[in-house]
């Protein structure tokens, strides 16, 4: 039987009032009960759940009990990704292998290791026999993430030893979803376009001697097509995105599945849907959404009163997505900067002149520079920092190398995919608990009604 989703609609509309009245939570209810809503402390800090040496993420800084702002600093495994990013490309280097290396082992690699490192991920890519076939054509999804996660968990079927533990399984079984994750991505992404958009269907192998990025821009163009600077930019995209700490959402739900003692397939699988919501990943897909509606309506990009009376009717919910967001500003850590957005918005700039999208990427600068006021003001915070985040210029970015919008949010999973592995790794090496923070009951007392005395 298909499932419809209009046949019980009058039950369901029936119900929904009932449903929503039984699912009411007053913010009240938080305060009075000094709930840390959404595990952050009164101040906006992070409530402490773990210990990790994987990446530190700094944003503030606590001076005689109060939170100040402080422009942005990402460190992996102890080094900064600035200097990272700029010893790589110094170098004329890619990068991204190295800094999967150094999040897994924490120690960056020689040239020997890591030239060992990319010959073992190379021999990783190849996908299971008819995998693409029977897991990904054979049931093509509208969105590349929900396939992304239903492949992740299908590779335990493929696996001959999926509940096998140990570090060196663990190890072994993460190489495999760092190397495929761009695989399937690519494959998953054809199904899309074939199946429901009527585009031949081409699925390309990734080649030998090839990095991940150039592999990925191989795989998702029909004549294999790239140049350098677009493989070696989208490689610093991978870098910016590879990991972000044990606190985000996406790797703190590795950990708690994790923490379970569950397999990697179903722990990194939550991680892929938690980072596809928006308030996560797919906030750089809200970005390039939120800014088709500022070009529609707003007549002179250069005019701020234009730009601000727009900026409050999305704010306002009056136009938008209706979720009263500026996609691109604010961050739950960083407040006078996020080094991510710094290293990509000064790329965005020199491509967007390349490529003729600086009138563009201006409109960008005119947000990121106007946005922060008209949220302050609308929230009566007046002294709250806020700075543009990573989302801000990654869609701008990709966008301009001709990557398909439906690719960002995957992008950044194939990105985020060693940081995940690391953490998974983390967590289930050391002697930790299972994850289980408490909930506050409020609901009221009932007594049993037998059903012939139900009203």
């Amino acid at each position: 039987m298909q499932f419809d989703e209009n046949s019980n609609m009058d039950f369901i509309k029936s119900k929904a009032e009932q449903l929503k009245r039984n699912s009411s939570i007053s913010l009240k209810d938080y305060v009075k009960g000094d709930i840390k809503r959404g595990l952050r402390n009164s101040d906006g800090t992070g409530v402490v759940a773990g210990i990790t040496k994987i990446c530190n993420v700094r944003g503030y800084y606590i001076q005689d009990g109060e939170k100040l702002p402080m422009d942005g600093k990402l460190f992996y495994r102890g080094i900064s990704m600035s200097d990272l990013v700029k010893g790589f490309l110094a170098e004329k280097r890619f990068g991204y292998e190295e800094t999967a290396y150094l999040l897994l082992f924490g120690e960056l690699p020689n040239a020997q290791q890591l030239n060992e490192f990319n010959s073992i991920l190379s021999e990783y890519r190849d996908l299971p026999t008819r995998f693409s076939e029977d897991m990904i054509l054979a049931a093509p999804s509208r969105n590349i993430m929900n396939k992304l996660a239903r492949s992740v968990l299908a590779l335990y079927s493929y696996d001959p030893n999926p509940e096998a533990y140990g570090i060196e399984n663990e190890l072994n079984k993460a190489l495999g979803l760092i190397a495929r994750c761009p695989v399937i991505v690519a494959h998953a992404y054809a199904a899309r376009r074939h199946y429901f958009y009527n585009d031949s269907l081409y699925l390309h192998r990734p080649q030998e001697g090839l990095s991940l990025a150039e592999n990925f821009l191989y795989s998702i163009r029909r004549d294999n097509s790239f140049t350098d600077d677009e493989a070696r930019l989208l490689d610093l995209c991978l870098v910016v995105h590879a990991e972000h700490g044990g606190g985000n959402n996406s790797a703190f739900s590795c950990r708690v599945l994790s923490s379970t003692g569950t397999d990697i397939y179903s722990s990194i699988s939550a991680a892929v849907g938690s980072l596809k919501g928006y308030r996560h990943g797919g906030a750089n897909k809200k970005v390039s959404e939120m800014y088709r509606y500022i070009k529609s309506e707003v007549r002179d990009w250069k005019d701020d009163d234009e730009l601000v009376s727009c900026l409050n009717r999305i704010v306002n919910k009056e136009t938008g997505d209706g979720s009263g967001l500026i996609y691109g500003i604010g961050h739950a850590i960083y407040t006078l900067s996020d080094p991510r957005a710094v290293v990509l918005k000064q790329v965005a700039k020199s491509l967007a002149a390349k490529k003729g999208y600086l009138e563009e990427f201006e409109l960008y600068e005119s947000v990121e520079r106007l946005g922060p006021a008209v949220l302050r003001e609308f929230r009566n915070e007046p002294d709250k920092a806020l700075c543009a985040n990573v989302d801000m210029y990654s869609g701008l970015v990709y966008r301009m190398l001709e990557i398909p919008e439906e690719l960002f949010t995957p992008l950044f999973a194939v990105a985020r995919m060693v940081g995940w592995c690391a953490h998974r790794i983390e967590e289930v090496y050391n002697p930790n608990k299972i994850i289980r923070p408490a909930y506050k009951v409020i609901a009221p007392i009932h007594d049993y009604v037998p059903l012939d005395e139900r009203i």
